[in-house]
């Protein structure tokens, strides 16, 4: 059979899927403080500062749905 007249092979139809997901990651932060409790109320309130972002190291699927 010519080439012209083979029909193309059928792909499954593919849906659209929508995820919620928890994602976990470790980072590797720093402060400068004059004790330990300064320091970990400076990193407890977002005020430290990170190196780079950290790997991902959990992820959890919360909520999947059908577009």
């Amino acid at each position: 059979m010519p080439a012209a007249a083979r029909k193309p092979a059928r792909r499954p139809k593919l849906k659209t899927y929508h995820a919620t997901m928890l994602v976990t990651r470790a980072e590797e932060w720093w402060v400068e403080a004059e004790s330990v409790e300064d320091a970990q109320a400076l990193l407890a309130s977002g005020q430290g500062h990170h190196a780079a972002h950290g790997e991902r190291v959990h992820v959890e699927l919360e909520r999947l749905d059908e577009a």
